[in-house]
C-alpha cells in the first residue's frame, strides 16, 4: 500500500436548515386589496342591476363636464348634489317619474266632483256632487240628534233639581257628551254608595234615581248601552266571585230598573261588566267614585245599520240625486286646454330607488 492511500480524506459535512423562516406581512396587504377590490366590484353590480336606463344616463351626465345643466331644481341638503326627499313610508325615494301636464281650466263646475281633504291621511279625495248631498243629510241628522241629547241632559238636571231627595244625589250624577253618545253616570261617593258593599243590591235612592233618568230619556229613540265598573280593590284570594261578576250583576240589576220604569227591552244595546278595566280617577285606583253605572244613549249612526238610507231619504227624490238647478245658465268659459304630453326630468336629476 503506498503513502498516498495511507492519508485520510477530510470528512465535509453539510448542514441543512429545516423550517420557513419569516417572509414578512406584504401578502396580507395585497390580499386585503383583492378583497377591498372584490367588494366595490360586487357593490358595483348592484348599482347597475337596480338603477334604470334613465338613472345611469343622469349619473353620466352628473359627472360630465360639458353637459349644460347639472340639476335645475333643488330638494334635500340643497345645491349642486342636493338629491330627492325621501317618501314618507320607509327611507326610500319612489321610483317613479311623475307625469308634468298643466292643470285643466275651463270646467263647467256644476258637473264636477270637488276635492275634499280627508282628516285622516290628509290627502285630497274627489267626492261627486251626490256624496256631498248624501254627506250634508247625514250631518244634519248628527246636528238634530245632538240637540235632542242636549235636551235631555238639561231636562234630567232640573228634574234632579226640582227633586229634594234626589238633589241631595246630584254631586253622584254625572252628565257629559262622548263620541259614543249622552253618558249619564250614577257613581259612589265616600260614605254615601249606590250598592250594598260587594253586592248587586241597590239602595232604594239608587232605585229612584234610575227611574228618574229612565223617566227623561225615555223619550229619546237612542239604543242605550248599560256598563258597571269597579274600583280595584280586590276580593280574598281564591275567591269566585270577583269585580268582573260583580260589576256584571250591577249593570243587569240597572237594566231590570229601567225596564221597570218603562224603558222598551229592544233599546237595550248591551248590558256589559267592565270590572276595573276604565277607572273614572286612574291616578288613584281604589277611589269610590269609580265604582258607578254609566247609561249610554248610544248615536244612531253607530247603532242604525239603515242611518245611510234614513239620511238619503232626505235627499230630494227616492235615488239620492242631487237638485238639478233650473233656470240658470253655465257662464261661458274658454275650452279646456287639451295636455301637452308627459315631460322627462331634467337631465342630472338623480332618484335613487
Amino acid at each position: 500500500m503506498s503513502n498516498e492511500d495511507k492519508v485520510e480524506q477530510p470528512i465535509i459535512v453539510k448542514k441543512i436548515k429545516k423550517g420557513g423562516g419569516h417572509h414578512g406581512g406584504a401578502w396580507k396587504v395585497a390580499y386585503a386589496d383583492f378583497v377591498t377590490a372584490m367588494m366595490a366590484f360586487f357593490l358595483l353590480l348592484w348599482l347597475l342591476n337596480v338603477s334604470t336606463d334613465e338613472q345611469r344616463n343622469a349619473i353620466s351626465n352628473f359627472f360630465d363636464p360639458t353637459h349644460p345643466q347639472v340639476s335645475q331644481r333643488e330638494s334635500g341638503a340643497g345645491g349642486v348634489l342636493g338629491g330627492l326627499s325621501m317618501s314618507q313610508q320607509g327611507a326610500m325615494a319612489t321610483n317613479v317619474q311623475p307625469i308634468a301636464s298643466p292643470p285643466e281650466t275651463g270646467t263647467s263646475g256644476s258637473n264636477k266632483a270637488a276635492p275634499v281633504k280627508n282628516n285622516q291621511t290628509g290627502k285630497a279625495t274627489v267626492v261627486s256632487p251626490q256624496q256631498s248631498a248624501l254627506e250634508a243629510a247625514k250631518e244634519s241628522l248628527r246636528k238634530a240628534e245632538e240637540e235632542r241629547m242636549k235636551e235631555a241632559q238639561e231636562a234630567l238636571k232640573k228634574a234632579i233639581e226640582d227633586d229634594s231627595e234626589l238633589n241631595a244625589l246630584k254631586d253622584q250624577l254625572l252628565i257629559d257628551m262622548t263620541p259614543e253618545g249622552l253618558r249619564i253616570q250614577v257613581i259612589d261617593k265616600d260614605g254615601n254608595p249606590m250598592f250594598a258593599s260587594g253586592s248587586s243590591r241597590m239602595f232604594e235612592k239608587t232605585e229612584k234615581l234610575l227611574s228618574k233618568v229612565a223617566e227623561i230619556i225615555n223619550g229619546q229613540p237612542n239604543q242605550l248601552s248599560i256598563r258597571g265598573h269597579t274600583d280595584s280593590t280586590p276580593y280574598a284570594a281564591g275567591a269566585s266571585y270577583t269585580n268582573w261578576e260583580l260589576s256584571a250583576d250591577r249593570a243587569n240589576s240597572s237594566r231590570r230598573v229601567l225596564l221597570e220604569a218603562g224603558i222598551p227591552a229592544s233599546r237595550i244595546n248591551d248590558v256589559v261588566g267592565k270590572a276595573d278595566t276604565e277607572h273614572l280617577f286612574p291616578e288613584d285606583p281604589t277611589k269610590p267614585g269609580n265604582r258607578r253605572i254609566s247609561i249610554t244613549l248610544l248615536k244612531e249612526e253607530l247603532t242604525n245599520p239603515d242611518f245611510a238610507k234614513k239620511a238619503q231619504a232626505l235627499l230630494p227624490d227616492a235615488n239620492g240625486q242631487a237638485p238639478e238647478t233650473q233656470g240658470q245658465t253655465t257662464p261661458e268659459t274658454s275650452p279646456p286646454m287639451p295636455k301637452m304630453g308627459t315631460f322627462k326630468r331634467t337631465p342630472g336629476k338623480v332618484e335613487f330607488p
